[in-house]
Order: C-alpha cells, then structure tokens, then sequence
C-alpha cells in the first residue's frame, strides 16, 4: 500500500532534495524501514540506537499525532499521508 511521506527541509538531503516520498508500508516501524532501504541513513535520523522515535520529531497520520495513537506500531492504510514535523523549541 503506498504512503505519502512529507519530508521536512533538514532531512532532504537523504532523499535527493525531495519534499515528498512514497513508500510501502504497513505501520510507523514498516515505513521506518522502508525509508531506510530506499534512502540510506535516514532512519538514523529519525531514530535512536535502540530504534525508538527521536524525541525532537512528531509523525502524524493524516494530521493525527501518532502518540495519542499507537506510536510506532501506528497502522497505515493506502492513500494515509505520514508528516514527518521537527519539534520546535525556545522562546
């Protein structure tokens, strides 16, 4: 099932400048994985060394924030659009 990614500026540059990727993909962890094979070094990125979501990124599915969801085992469906969002701090 394809997934709309929306790539923020900053992780660009591990999918050749693109604004926007389509994976396949059944939850949060699957897409993870699926960015990683098509654009090595990303999941380091948006993961820690245990494989657990950076706390300075936000994931929504189709605007829903995945942590009032399932997080990471959140399931994705054909069509969903998954934002990648860096939090953002300071005052």
């Amino acid at each position: 099932m394809a997934v709309k990614v929306l790539i923020p500026t900053p992780l660009q540059k591990f999918t050749n400048n693109e604004a926007s990727v389509e994976c396949e993909a059944s939850n949060i962890d699957g897409l993870i994985e699926a960015l990683e094979g098509t654009f090595p070094g990303i999941k380091g990125r948006l993961c820690d060394d245990a494989g657990k979501l950076r706390r300075f990124l936000n994931f929504y599915v189709n605007e829903e924030d995945i942590r009032f969801l399932e997080n990471q085992a959140t399931e994705l469906s054909n069509g969903d659009e998954v934002s990648i969002v860096p939090a953002v701090a300071g005052g």
